[in-house]
């Protein structure tokens, strides 16, 4: 670690010459807690540091806690958030609810949340048109898009219509996820990684830190409930951890254990038909193995799973996996894993 004091680590998102700190605040989790306890952890991450903070429609009330939380000081944050719309129409409702309940006249970025396709003018959606409008009107300053699929992130960096991508990174990338990050700084696209403690299953926040640091054009955005969780990364914002050898050491003992294929829990395979709660059934083995397991093998816990029984092979999880997993042959897989930890 680098001696204390030291002047936070800022981030420039490309075209958009905004330049926050280092580390930002992911709203997602938020959604999961109370008010009062939503808004003293924005506050608390606020006083000490964060000026980015990414949330979307789609995550319950994220917005709202972060406008209860955050309004008064609106002028001196960026603000991310996303809508899921397919249609003009459905836009300009989520980006009025969007407006309403963050109590801001205007969106530093708004992006669009994993489409299924890039959206560009004259595609008959209207959606790129729908940006346009806004940002004429003042109501957004930059458009971004989130994607978890490589091919759909790669075709929205070179199409010149995106200020920003929201993609997963950590130090599990592949070579292919990497080369997307240079593509980015190439075409000064601002890169914004989600995932970067892919959904859990990183646990060393230090070398979660020192790996993005690797990578100057990277803002991660960790997605944050706990008083303790965001203690170490306000820890991180004035004392970074930077690459030595035994960072490297965890890393690479990591990348070995965990490459390949593996769920990364990002929830698009969701709903089940049969009720399954895939995005954690589907990598229950590597959460008894990389976290408490208490919860896991609790009786709530086996019910989850006992309900991979009912898997009518119906194929709709596969075919919706953006990292192409064969997720029903993953379930089995973590299902006869998990009753070797019943015995």
């Amino acid at each position: 670690m680098e001696s204390e004091g030291k002047e936070m680590a800022k981030v420039k998102l490309g075209r958009t010459n905004i330049e926050v700190n280092k580390n930002a605040f992911g709203a997602l989790p938020v959604q999961r807690v109370t008010p009062d306890e939503a808004k003293y952890l924005l506050r608390k991450a606020f006083d000490n540091g964060f000026d980015f903070f990414d949330t979307a429609r789609s995550y319950t009330d994220s917005e709202y806690k972060l406008g209860l939380a955050l309004s008064d000081v609106r002028d001196k944050i960026i603000i991310a958030t996303k809508t899921p719309a397919q249609n003009a129409d459905d836009f300009w409702k989520d980006l009025e609810t969007s407006l309403k309940l963050l109590k801001t006249d205007y969106i530093d970025i708004f992006q669009f949340h994993n489409p299924s396709f890039c959206p560009k003018p004259n595609d008959s959606t209207g959606l790129y048109e729908a940006m346009l409008e806004a940002k004429k009107q003042g109501k957004i300053r930059f458009i971004g898009i989130t994607n978890h699929r490589i091919h759909i992130a790669r075709e929205a960096v070179l199409s010149g219509l995106y200020d920003t991508l929201q993609f997963p990174f950590c130090y599990l990338a592949t070579d292919e996820e990497i080369e997307l990050v240079k593509l980015c700084e190439k075409e000064n696209v601002g890169f914004i990684a989600m995932k970067a403690l892919s959904g859990g299953l990183i646990t060393n926040s230090k070398a979660a830190y020192a790996f993005m640091a690797e990578y100057k054009n990277v803002l991660p955005i960790w997605g944050i409930q706990r008083d303790k969780e965001l203690d170490e990364f306000i820890e991180l914002n004035t004392n970074p951890s930077i690459m030595d050898e035994n960072i490297k050491a965890l890393i690479e003992s990591d990348r070995k254990e965990l490459m390949g294929e593996f769920c990364r829990g990002c929830g698009y395979c969701m709903p089940c038909p049969v009720g399954i709660e895939i995005n954690n059934c589907a990598r229950m083995s590597l959460l008894l193995r990389r976290s408490p397991s208490a919860g896991h093998l609790s009786e709530a816990g086996q019910i989850k799973m006992k309900k991979i029984e009912d898997c009518i092979e119906c194929g709709q999880c596969k075919a919706k996996c953006p990292y192409g997993l064969d997720t029903p042959n993953l379930l089995k897989k973590n299902y006869e894993d998990y009753k070797t930890f019943l015995k």
